[in-house]
């Protein structure tokens, strides 16, 4: 009676193992699921920040170039295209601010002017590093339109450096390496011009992102 009840036990301990595994998995499935949509969203609304609308009539999401940096490492650039040709490109740049890497979306055109500069992560100090997000003011927009040369390379530093863009009170290391991240950014940039602008685009890509855009 006592094994007959043990092996009741038994089985009715392994169902419930078998139910709450197979919970497990479906939720982490569309957990999963759910995090790879927000991922893709988040890409959209970045490279949407750093690349005009009017340059492009692509997806700028899946017309990509793998690039290496000076490192070895990849890059991923993801390439403005309208009727075909190319028109700007973004990619992700980085510099070790004060408590971490500062990564940064930077959105560049043919010309190597910056159409825009969004900082994607960081983990600064809030209320003082927090300042180079967009959300918290200005002082990022301030890159739009500039280059290599405008100003000159000299004068891609903070001002207490002997540059021209302004740091922060009590936080000169943050927008130092902003700063450092998009002058690096630009002359990766300038290093790979000539395999971006021969970048060919999927025409059927483009034309199916046009017929998403259009009224329905």
């Amino acid at each position: 009676m006592s094994s007959q009840r043990t092996l009741i036990h038994g089985m009715i301990l392994g169902a419930f193992c078998l139910g709450f595994g197979m919970l497990l998995v479906m939720t982490n499935g569309f957990t999963v699921d759910e995090i790879a949509l927000r991922a893709i969203e988040d890409r959209q609304n970045s490279l949407a920040q750093v690349i005009p609308d009017s340059i492009h009539d692509n997806n700028l999401a899946t017309d990509t170039l793998i690039l290496k940096s000076d490192q070895g490492n990849e890059v991923v650039a993801y390439l403005a295209t309208k009727e075909g040709k190319v028109t700007g490109v973004a990619f992700e740049t980085s510099s070790p601010g004060y408590s971490g890497a500062i990564k940064v979306m930077l959105g560049v055109d043919l010309d190597g002017k910056i159409l825009g500069a969004r900082v994607l992560a960081h983990k600064e100090t809030p209320g003082l590093g927090d300042k180079i997000e967009v959300k918290k003011g200005d002082w990022i927009l301030r890159f739009t339109g500039l280059s290599i040369g405008n100003p000159p390379l000299d004068k891609w530093k903070v001002k207490k450096d002997g540059g021209q863009f302004d740091q922060f009170a009590g936080a000169t290391i943050t927008p130092r390496a902003v700063v450092k991240a998009i002058r690096e950014g630009l002359q990766f940039f300038d290093a790979n011009k000539t395999k971006i602008m021969e970048f060919k685009a999927d025409k059927t890509q483009t034309k199916n992102t046009e017929a998403d855009k259009a009224p329905k």
